[in-house]
């Protein structure tokens, strides 16, 4: 019988409880509980145990986990034993820090190729990558067999930029463009538009009064 699928709003909270527990190892703890990660994350100790159930036992009742394993079971749930090599579409102030930003490696990604449509950066070096031409997006990401994409491009480029990169064999593209991207099934995306999150924050908070 097939297994039952992960749901994916499971998955998506293996990454936060890796960096707890990351940050724990950091603090020197060698044992945490479902209680202590719960009071971290905002969760319930009960729905972090679920979580974990759905891919196997990894503490003891009354001795919880060892942090440093369950660090090594979520990498290797994750697939993060490897680094995974990303490609980067749009150089513009978001694609410039992203480029830049170091916390990617640690947390097993490294950018590859940065590419943008602009002929004023095309040739141009950020972060020590010199900025390919997007017209090449499938002959280079073909060519080295990148399977992660990051999308930091204005909203009209990116379903474009999107078929491009799926043309190119990528299978995962992290999205910061304000649109939703049309792909095929077999083909993961993730949005990030900040703008979405601070407008569900506001929900929560009282008008601002006359100034």
């Amino acid at each position: 019988m097939a297994s039952k699928p992960i749901p994916d709003i499971v998955v998506g909270r293996l990454p936060v409880y890796l960096r707890a527990l990351s940050a724990m190892s950091a603090e020197g703890k060698s044992v945490t509980s479902s209680q202590e990660l719960a009071s971290r994350l905002g969760l319930t100790s009960a729905q972090i145990r679920k979580d974990l159930s759905h891919f196997g036992e990894f503490g003891k009742q009354g001795l919880g986990y060892n942090v440093s394993f369950l660090i090594e079971q979520l990498r290797r749930i994750l697939k993060l034993g490897q680094l995974w090599d990303v490609v980067l579409v749009g150089a513009g102030d978001l694609g410039r820090a992203l480029a830049n930003y170091q916390g990617f490696h640690d947390r097993g990604f490294r950018i590859r190729m940065v590419f943008d449509n602009n002929p004023s950066k095309i040739g141009q070096t950020l972060a020590g990558f010199v900025i390919s031409d997007s017209a090449r997006v499938v002959e280079l990401v073909r060519r080295e067999g990148i399977r992660v994409a990051m999308l930091a491009v204005p909203a009209a480029q990116a379903q474009p930029a999107t078929l491009h990169l799926i043309e190119a064999g990528v299978q995962a593209i992290l999205n910061y463009a304000p649109t939703t991207l049309i792909v095929p099934r077999g083909v993961y995306v993730q949005n990030i538009d900040p703008a979405v999150h601070l407008q569900r924050m506001t929900y929560y908070l009282e008008p601002p009064g006359p100034r």
